[in-house]
């Protein structure tokens, strides 16, 4: 294995690993992370250069990479959440576009001492607010569905839209001496319309051929995955071969498509895909920030950085601001959105090549399009990226950043338990679908969310008021144990709980399988039919503060309590399972929630007291 290959995988493959890693673990933007990465062993330590060691296929690898993250983008724009959203979509789509083509272009030539031919391209790129950034970025952050949907559509919709449009500046400005309005108007122009809607029939009809076949067993499970990659590859090609750019449009139209025919099943290959795309992002940032040069780098001047100043701070807060008026936004939003524009990988692709197409024109200033285009990127990926959480915070656009739980089936006990919960301060939502069992819990003020969760409505809602842990708490084992399948790729296999379904059901070979079921919730032999029957003989739910006295015996054996979750207010919490290895560690000030008898007294948690049998 050469050199190059070796530092290839170590870098790429796993310094992208890494960083997506450590940014989950400690709550940073990854693609702040993995750009540090690129510049560090590009530039930095000139030990990776990607155009070298791939070849002159690297940007064409490149191309077919955002084709297939702007195809995995439109598989998240669902018409539906439109309802609330339409109106800012559109205008973020429609309306601020061309304001912050002609804003973009003027400080470009103003600020930046560009040419306005050189300024018009730069203001053409610099719409463009990556999928590649910003979907990573909203995966983090807690913000409001709406919010989170005007970011999102934004940047999906407007990424190939600024791609064409960038196209036909260049092609306006590269016209030979002699062609006037008469080749514009007569051929380029209608070149392009008739293009991007031929992508856009072509999408559409791509998708409606899948799910034909879908749902007449056509297609085997096996096979579904590699065809939709290579469908949107091959629109991908199609659409470049007719236009550049739109073959974007026809990969986002294509995913945008399939998302919204609801094509039975879909949903699982939809995650699958989303895991595959986190993969080519990391690889794509690092590859790209290491394909700087020095040289590309040197031409950064007080100009550019004057000019980066000015998109940041005057160019997109005032061409959102004039897109909005007399809009349904409000003014934190208004705020929030204007701030809030991250240029990714499409921006440094589309620069890359008009630039040097513009340069070798000879158009004077065109050298300075694509170090102007970097330090947006650069400067977009490292403020927006650290400060989307903080400044979603202070105008009130996140939902709460403690850790949440849910749990589904108000009944007797886990009435009980959420009730306990709320009086300690801890977020948590009791779902059901029934009116009537919900009558006490909202009697209680405690927050309920009324809905069936495994239906897309449901799905829908548990997502407008988030939790980090699932307690499925229903009579029903087959039916607690579907939804913890269901959700398990939301929350996470490891956060989603139920109530033991019996002590022989959960052997590991002929029982459930834990992939058909969430953990056990407690003890195996802490089953619905035990916990009812303590509540009716007057046990209940408490909240036992850990002290220096009481910190090692709370889990003691001979202590007459079901401890079931420990809390660490504002910070963590702990769902108790027998299936897990290491119980949590318990400090000063923790708080463990707890199965407690009629007459238990805390002293026991020092002192000890008689094991419950039954228990």
């Amino acid at each position: 294995m050469t050199e190059s290959v070796l530092l290839f995988i170590f870098f790429v493959l796993g310094g992208s690993m890494l960083a997506q890693w450590t940014a989950w673990r400690f709550r940073l933007p990854a693609i702040v992370l993995l750009f540090s990465l690129g510049l560090v062993a590009g530039p930095g330590l000139e030990i990776l250069h990607p155009t070298k060691m791939i070849g002159p296929a690297f940007h064409s690898l490149v191309s077919l990479a955002v084709a297939l993250i702007v195809f995995e983008g439109g598989l998240a724009l669902d018409f539906r959440q439109l309802k609330q959203s339409g109106e800012g979509v559109i205008r973020l789509t429609l309306f601020a576009l061309p304001i912050n083509l002609i804003l973009g272009s003027a400080a470009a030539h103003y600020i930046g001492a560009m040419s306005w031919g050189a300024a018009f391209l730069f203001g053409a790129i610099i719409v463009v607010t990556g999928p590649t950034v910003v979907l990573p970025l909203l995966r983090q952050a807690k913000l409001h569905p709406r919010v989170a949907a005007f970011l999102r559509w934004e940047a999906i919709i407007n990424d190939p839209v600024g791609a064409i449009l960038a196209t036909l500046v260049l092609e306006v400005l590269l016209m030979r001496p002699g062609e006037g309005s008469g080749t514009f108007f007569g051929f380029i122009l209608p070149h392009m319309i008739l293009s991007a809607g031929l992508m856009i029939l072509l999408g559409f009809g791509a998708a409606w051929g899948m799910r034909w076949l879908w749902v007449r067993d056509m297609m085997p499970e096996i096979l579904k995955i590699p065809v939709l990659i290579t469908s949107a590859l091959v629109l991908f090609v199609l659409g470049t071969l007719a236009m550049d750019g739109a073959g974007l449009m026809a990969s986002t139209v294509f995913g945008m498509a399939l998302v919204n025919l609801r094509i039975p099943g879909f949903a699982e290959i939809q995650r699958m895909k989303e895991a595959l795309v986190v993969l080519i992002v990391s690889i794509l940032f690092v590859l790209l920030t290491a394909d700087l040069q020095r040289t590309e780098l040197a031409h950064l001047s007080i100009s550019i950085g004057l000019l980066t100043l000015a998109v940041l701070f005057l160019v997109r807060p005032l061409g959102i601001l004039l897109a909005t008026i007399r809009s349904d936004l409000t003014w934190p939003e208004r705020i929030f959105v204007g701030w809030i524009a991250p240029r990714g990988i499409v921006a440094a692709a589309v620069a890359g090549i008009a630039g040097l197409r513009l340069q070798d024109a000879g158009y004077p200033g065109a050298g300075q399009v694509m170090p102007a285009v970097f330090a947006i990127i650069a400067s977009t990926m490292i403020l927006h990226g650290f400060s989307l959480m903080p400044l979603g915070r202070r105008l009130k656009l996140t939902l709460s950043n403690e850790p949440a739980l849910a749990i589904v089936g108000a009944n007797t006990w886990s009435t009980h338990l959420a009730a306990t919960l709320h009086k300690a301060n801890v977020p948590v939502i009791l779902v059901d679908s029934s009116e009537k069992k919900l009558m006490r819990a909202r009697h209680e003020k405690i927050p309920v969310l009324q809905t069936e969760v495994l239906s897309e409505e449901g799905a829908e809602s548990l997502e407008e008021r988030p939790a980090d842990y699932l307690i499925c708490a229903t009579p029903d084992n087959i039916y607690n144990g579907l939804v913890c399948a269901h959700l398990a790729p939301h929350f996470g296999h490891q956060r989603v709980f139920q109530v033991s379904p019996g002590i022989a059901r959960l052997d590991q070979y002929s029982g459930l399988s834990r992939d058909a079921r969430g953990k056990v919730f407690g003890d195996p032999s802490w089953n619905f039919t035990l916990l009812e029957t303590l509540i009716s003989e007057g046990w209940h739910f408490m909240e036992l503060i850990v002290t220096t006295e009481n910190k090692h015996t709370v889990f003691h054996e001979n202590n007459n309590l079901l401890p079931f979750l420990v809390i660490q207010k504002g910070v963590a919490i702990s769902v108790l399972s027998a299936e897990d290895d290491i119980r949590p560690s318990l400090e000063n000030g923790y708080s463990v929630i707890a199965l407690v008898p009629p007459e238990f007294s805390e002293a026991e948690l020092i002192t000890g007291g008689s094991h419950y049998v039954g228990a």
